[in-house]
């Protein structure tokens, strides 16, 4: 890859999976079968809701990850391009396709086996391979479903003025040099424990206030908390303001953190303040969870300017 003739608002680098759901009545002990529900496959991974629900957005958007040769590898790729995803990024091949196995009772829990598959075999040689699609980017957006030296080696391929948001999920203790790179760094309750705590010095107290200034000076320039049904904690070097949740009747909050993080990274890209993007990104996710699955929930701009 050595030219790219546009730039992409949007590049989303991380994973892409497949999602084999089955319905049971309750999940089985150690040797024992249970029978479920009729098999439902979905295109779903962090990275891969990210760009499709961008794209749905309207924005410029580009994935780079890799997927399997194989019949999941082709139904992520034709969900990709379905949505309006440029899949120029997407690498084939050196291991089957990612897939999450996940069991769904009628209380709606769920849980949930990852195979990351070719997910894992995103190498920093690869993103290298890429650095040109990466330089045409004007935010770049990731998370840690592929190997964290992966995401490590795509800040440095930053253009300069280019922007990098991270959704740190699943959680991890992170070095400093990808802290630094972040504006902002997204977290839930659980995911700033959790880098906190590898920081040495846990969450400080139960104020997210304070969880949000212990992050900050960590070293990203920025930082959203997100809170569920509290809405949002923004802060930066200028403070820490507040976004309102908006009330919404959840049917399925799967892949809704995906779509907020894509929304807020987007309009961070077309120049929105941080708290502006914030409260767009919200109604994007508000729209998200009054449907059913990830990528099928996501809206397009004109469903959330209704909203």
């Amino acid at each position: 890859m050595d030219e790219y003739d546009r730039e992409y608002e949007l590049l989303v680098v991380g994973s892409a999976n497949a999602d084999l759901v089955v319905g049971v009545e309750r999940r089985p002990g150690a040797g024992e079968t249970v029978l479920g529900s009729d098999l439902a496959v979905h295109p779903g991974g962090k990275g891969a809701n990210q760009a499709v629900a961008a794209a749905r957005l309207g924005a410029r958007t580009a994935l780079l990850a890799r997927v399997g040769d194989d019949a999941y590898g082709r139904l992520l790729l034709d969900s990709q391009r379905a949505a309006g995803v440029d899949t120029a990024g997407v690498l084939v091949g050196g291991a089957p396709t990612g897939v999450a196995l996940i069991t769904v009772d009628p209380s709606g829990d769920n849980s949930i086996v990852v195979s990351p598959g070719a997910n894992g075999r995103l190498t920093p040689e690869d993103v290298r391979a890429s650095a040109a699609l990466v330089r045409a980017s004007r935010v770049v957006s990731a998370q840690l479903e592929v190997p964290l030296e992966t995401v490590v080696e795509t800040v440095r391929h930053l253009p300069a003025g280019g922007r990098f948001v991270l959704n740190p999920s699943p959680p991890r203790p992170l070095p400093r040099e990808l802290l630094q790179a972040c504006d902002p760094l997204i977290v839930n309750e659980h995911e700033a424990h959790v880098i906190l705590g590898g920081a040495g010095g846990g969450t400080g107290g139960a104020d997210p206030e304070e969880w949000a200034r212990a992050l900050l000076a960590l070293g990203p320039r920025s930082v959203v908390v997100t809170l569920g049904a509290e809405g949002a904690l923004v802060a930066s070097g200028e403070g820490i303001g507040r976004v309102p949740s908006l009330k919404a009747d959840a049917v399925d909050t799967t892949g809704a953190g995906d779509a907020f993080t894509a929304a807020l990274a987007w309009r961070l890209g077309a120049g929105a303040p941080l708290a502006e993007a914030a409260a767009y990104a919200a109604r994007v996710g508000a729209v998200a969870v009054t449907r059913r699955g990830a990528q099928d929930s996501f809206p397009t701009a004109a469903e959330v300017d209704a909203l």
